[in-house]
């Protein structure tokens, strides 16, 4: 199982709690989970307004031997508003722009998707349940 928990934060709420939308999936092959502003494919979706955020930005992707990985999606532009980058631990390493990166097998962290032009960001912290 792969629970996330989203939650949405501009420098207005940097103090406060935001509030957190969650989901999860089981750890069996080609299951999904995907997080951007479509909220008709996207079971995390953020706000329409946040254009940093593609309509799929992220997918998240159990593989034929229940491991997951996140992917950035390529969205409409060339060049992506926004740097995301994985947190395990102390440990941080930026998501290339159209890349993948396999998720820790029993293991949590989050994904933050940060805006380039505005002190706001997306902060999906994810748990593998082995």
């Amino acid at each position: 199982m792969l629970e996330l928990t989203m939650a949405t934060v501009s420098a207005a709420e940097a103090g406060a709690t935001a509030g957190m939308l969650m989901a999860d999936a089981p750890s069996e092959p080609g299951a999904v989970l995907r997080v951007g502003r479509d909220k008709s494919v996207c079971r995390l979706a953020t706000p329409d307004d946040w254009l940093f955020v593609s309509r799929v930005h992220l997918e998240f992707l159990c593989g034929p031997d229940g491991t997951w990985q996140v992917s950035w999606l390529r969205g409409s532009q060339p060049d992506p508003s926004s740097e995301v980058r994985l947190t395990i631990g102390g440990y941080a390493q930026p998501i290339v722009y159209g890349g993948t990166v396999p998720l820790p097998r029993g293991g949590s962290g989050e994904i933050i998707v940060q805006d380039r032009t505005e002190p706001r960001s997306v902060n999906v912290g994810f748990y593998h349940e082995a």
